[in-house]
């Protein structure tokens, strides 16, 4: 058995670590999992406090997953895409009873942005047009085409392979001259640059708009009221299709099996992976609606992958969907994010550098402000260099007491396991509260 340094050393020397200077990473080695928690080679237990990337939602270690997995093994490990297996015919069918609507069409893929890059193939197959439409704060994976219709500042260092024909819009709640108008007004207005944009591009060569079902990575900023709902309306008026990126939003985080049902809205499409199979195994899926589907009865649909329909991995799926279930987990994220406000919010007293704490269900995130007054973060959007100072040592606390989660700029997130307790709720909270008092300090 390797030692911690070993497993360390030899895992940075032969292998890049994503999204990282190589020089400057410093991985955690963990030993095992179970439930909310990691456990380090030195023992060290750790509480889990964003389910990885946001993702492993019924838990760590779950064995019950375990199972599924060999007994598909041991059955059959791989067939080619062309053929099919009892697995396929199951979750498929029980991803069709889930998804609202006439969504019953899955295709299988490896991951979250190997689904979105099909999804735009897929729209600009059936609609003839080139044209995908998203948002600056969204991020839609690591692939040329899901960099190119997200904005998160990750992709800038590949702008120059950027997928030609993706619009990106700007957030409803940023708009200059804003500030002080009412709700209404301010809805109206945010649609009517929306509609606006679809005339400046040209409403024939939209295929289609993609948005997160609900926003996570860039802050978990939220939709206002109506504002999904708007925009579906106006894809129907001009025939352009809405792809829902349920990647980070699905399968119970929100507190409903997707995020888009939060907003009352059908997608024509929505792309998953993450908490399909709670990252047990890589797996992702778009879900397409019958309407879409039918043009290629007669038609090849000319979208594959090798491991299309992966037999373990559906094994995974399937075994992780019946533990929603029959746990009932995506009640207890309804509970649990109503405890977690509570408590975020018993909390303010001792901390003046909390800001807006942005929740649905699970998914959360909290501001740390630099200015009480002005509401500025302690550190800006896309912030690089010593604008991270405070925001770094945030983080090097979190993980000197025992807590892993992931923190950007100025935001803290918080998306525990949905198995999670209150007490462990407040296990997380404390060690929050230990390195919150950092930020208290650099308060003007």
């Amino acid at each position: 058995m390797l030692s911690k340094e070993q497993i360390i050393s030899d895992s940075k020397e032969f292998s890049l670590f994503s999204w990282s200077a190589q020089a400057s990473v410093n991985p955690i080695a963990i030993e095992r999992a179970e439930g909310v928690y990691l456990y380090d080679y030195d023992g060290n237990k750790i509480i889990d406090f964003s389910s990885g990337l946001m993702s492993v939602n019924i838990g760590h270690g779950d064995q019950r997953v375990t199972a599924a997995v060999v007994e598909q093994m041991q059955k059959v490990s791989f067939v080619t895409p062309t053929c099919t297996t009892e697995i396929r015919a199951k979750l498929a069918r029980k991803l069709s009873e889930i998804c609202p609507g006439d969504l019953n069409k899955a295709f299988f893929t490896l991951c979250g942005t190997s689904s979105v890059d099909n999804a735009i193939k897929l729209a600009r197959l059936y609609t003839g047009r080139h044209k995908i439409i998203g948002r600056y704060r969204a991020f839609h994976g690591g692939s040329i085409g899901g960099m190119s219709v997200g904005g998160d500042p990750r992709k800038l260092a590949n702008d120059a392979q950027q997928m030609p024909n993706a619009v990106l819009l700007d957030d409803p709640y940023y708009f200059f001259g804003m500030k002080d108008l009412d709700e209404t007004t301010k809805l109206n207005l945010s649609l009517e640059y929306v509609e606006r944009i679809i005339h400046f591009e040209g409403k024939t060569n939209i295929a289609a708009f993609i948005f997160e079902g609900e926003s996570g990575s860039s802050g978990c900023l939220h939709y206002p009221k109506g504002y999904l709902k708007g925009v579906k309306a106006l894809c129907e008026k001009y025939d352009i299709l809405f792809i829902a990126d349920e990647v980070m939003s699905g399968f119970g985080r929100t507190g409903k099996w997707f995020g888009f049902e939060n907003h009352d809205i059908i997608p024509d499409m929505v792309c998953m992976a993450k908490g399909l199979t709670a990252s047990y195994l890589p797996l992702g899926c778009l879900m397409v609606s019958d309407k879409i589907a039918a043009k290629f009865d007669n038609t090849p649909m000319m979208i594959g992958l090798t491991y299309n329909a992966h037999p373990v991995a559906l094994a995974a799926a399937l075994a992780v969907i019946n533990i929603y279930e029959s746990d009932s987990l995506i009640a207890n994220t309804q509970k649990m994010g109503a405890y977690l406000e509570s408590k975020i919010e018993a909390m303010r007293a001792k901390h003046p550098s909390m800001g807006a704490f942005r929740n649905t269900g699970l998914l959360g995130c909290l501001d740390i402000l630099k200015n009480k007054t002005t509401g500025e973060l302690i550190a800006p959007y896309n912030a690089s260099g010593d604008e991270l100072k405070v925001t770094n040592g945030i983080a090097a606390k979190l993980r000197a007491l025992g807590l892993y989660t992931f923190v950007r700029w100025g935001y803290i997130f918080i998306a525990p396991p949905l198995c999670i307790t209150e007490s462990e709720i407040d296990e997380g909270l404390a060690i929050i509260s230990q390195a919150l008092s950092i930020a208290d300090e650099h308060l003007v």
